[in-house]
């Protein structure tokens, strides 16, 4: 998990404070270098991203044997990576969405937000969304998996 986490905290953070020391303020919505046009791109592709990348890397590792679970022959994992994917995109997309039109109808038109504060929320919701999108996918898969016991040497079937 600190393997998705840390990079995706440094790299949106520095990416949204670069952008935003242009202006020295931001907007939700208004001018150039606003909230949204950073963090939508954000909240809707890191999910779908990462549930792909997860499920990828559950289902080859199962197939290799690298774990100690099996995935079941009958699961079509392509198509349940893009159902999952494009779920989780959308869903994720949409709250954030939400929470910017919340905050745009909570504080004045004319409010200006500051840019290191708002680089630092960034931040953060691409590290809280990288710890969901590691796990929730793996949550998914697990209907679809079953541990491997191995039988003693001295039991012949």
């Amino acid at each position: 998990m600190i393997y998705y986490v840390l990079p995706n905290v440094f790299f949106n953070f520095i990416i949204a404070y670069a952008s935003f020391q242009e202006l020295g303020y931001t907007h939700f919505f208004s001018g150039t270098q606003n909230l949204a046009r950073l963090t939508l791109p954000m909240a809707i592709f890191l999910p779908v991203v990462l549930t792909i990348d997860i499920i990828k890397r559950v289902t080859d590792a199962a197939s290799q044997e690298a774990i100690e679970f099996t995935v079941d022959k009958q699961l079509n994992s392509k198509k349940l990576m893009t159902k999952l994917s494009i779920l989780h995109g959308l869903i994720t997309g949409s709250l954030v969405l939400s929470l910017l039109f919340i905050g745009q109808y909570n504080f004045s038109k004319e409010y200006k937000l500051d840019a290191t504060a708002m680089a630092v929320v960034v931040g953060v919701l691409a590290g809280v969304l990288s710890v969901i999108f590691v796990y929730l996918p793996v949550w998914r898969l697990r209907k679809w998996m079953c541990r491997v016991v191995p039988l003693p040497a001295d039991i012949n079937p």
